[in-house]
């Protein structure tokens, strides 16, 4: 997928909440979904590899052997192995495709998502006592009235962002696909509240930069970590 149609499918689904809801607001719902479908799209990709030792065709294809793997013997490994590249597994049921197929068959709920977000968050391996992906979805609100007033019309907004989502295959758009799309929503939230994407992350190329230049002459050493006190970020340096 070009870095082109990456962005339309982003803007499209910020384009369904931006009549009942600000920047401020939306970007908290879409930053959650992209995560989950980045998170969600990768795993799929995996259960063919480990179980195939091929790509799958599509995610489609992907979720069905996904869902057949769920009900056979050898089902707990394929949830260790997840679970060690990933910290956590999503079940079959709850993958984004799966919502997505329900969405379609008219038989998504809210409560599926909700209870997709729950697992995710109390999922996941440890660090420093706090799991990995713990609050992650803390600020958003499925229940939130800019969603709706009803729980049918919160229902339908969030289907309709999902079905804009599901255009995305993340396996299929470059290295750093989750980077590109958490950049291009933060610079157009950003704009949409007259202020510049600088005073919410820092540019790639700013950080590749800094990364080369505290690297310079420690090619092969073991990665390590920089802060930079000025944009309050922790960089990650790494040999490039």
């Amino acid at each position: 997928m070009a870095s082109q149609e990456l962005n339309q499918a982003l803007w499209n689904a910020a384009n369904v909440m931006r009549s009942t809801m600000s920047a401020d607001e939306y970007k908290d719902y879409l930053l959650g979904m992209i995560f989950y479908k980045y998170l969600s799209d990768r795993q799929l990709y995996a259960v063919v590899d480990l179980l195939e030792d091929r790509q799958p065709e599509s995610l489609d294809e992907a979720q069905q052997l996904y869902e057949e793997a769920r009900q056979g013997e050898d089902w707990d490994d394929l949830k260790a192995e997840l679970e060690e590249n990933y910290s956590f597994a999503i079940e079959p049921q709850y993958t984004f495709t799966a919502l997505y197929n329900e969405i379609n068959n008219k038989t998504f709920t809210t409560d599926h998502l909700r209870q997709t977000m729950r697992d995710i968050e109390q999922g996941g391996e440890a660090i420093r006592g706090q799991k990995l992906y713990e609050d992650l979805f803390e600020d958003f609100d499925i229940d939130s009235k800019s969603l709706g007033t009803t729980p049918a019309k919160r229902n339908a907004m969030l289907s309709d962002v999902i079905k804009e989502l599901a255009q995305i295959d993340f396996t299929q758009y470059g290295a750093d696909a989750l980077g590109d799309a958490y950049e291009y929503l933060i610079g157009q939230f950003a704009a949409g509240s007259g202020k510049k994407a600088g005073e919410f992350f820092t540019p790639q190329a700013v950080s590749e930069l800094i990364t080369r230049i505290v690297t310079k002459g420690k090619e092969g050493e073991p990665a390590f970590s920089i802060y930079d006190k000025i944009i309050a970020e922790l960089i990650q340096g790494y040999s490039v």
